[in-house]
């Protein structure tokens, strides 16, 4: 991930809202979004984080759904791929381990803070809860 070094006095990802994202940054979120965009890898990850001592191994994970070996191999890979999961061999087994710097990216660029650029050059004369059911209509 390229955006996953950061100094303690700054927060290594700046919210959505306050400043536009660059390229790369982009392509690592969206690749970290579109792991989790899957009920089964959501459940997974959600379920490996909240597990005592923060991780767990394949064999606690794989009786919770209903899916094969290699299913859930996979999905553990993608995770892993997208930067979410780590991993470590134990004799027979691999426990995995949510990497929280890649939870703290995801939290602090979906943090609602206000921007730093200047608003839009388009005006709406109605007030914003009508222009959001013009748009919904």
């Amino acid at each position: 991930m390229s955006n996953q070094l950061s100094s303690e006095a700054e927060p290594c990802c700046p919210p959505l809202a306050r400043e536009p994202l660059t390229s790369d940054w982009a392509g690592d979120l969206a690749r970290m979004f579109k792991a989790l965009g899957d009920p089964v890898r959501l459940r997974m990850l959600s379920m490996i984080a909240s597990h005592q001592g923060g991780e767990s191994c394949v064999c606690d994970i794989s009786p919770a759904f209903d899916l094969s070996q290699p299913t859930i191999s996979h999905h553990l890979k993608v995770l892993r791929e997208a930067g979410l999961l780590d991993c470590e061999r134990r004799g027979t087994w691999v426990y995995y381990r949510v990497l929280p710097a890649a939870l703290e990216q995801l939290s602090a660029v979906l943090a609602t803070e206000s921007g730093v650029l200047p608003g839009s050059a388009c005006t709406c004369t109605c007030a914003p809860t009508e222009a959001l059911q013009e748009i919904v209509s």
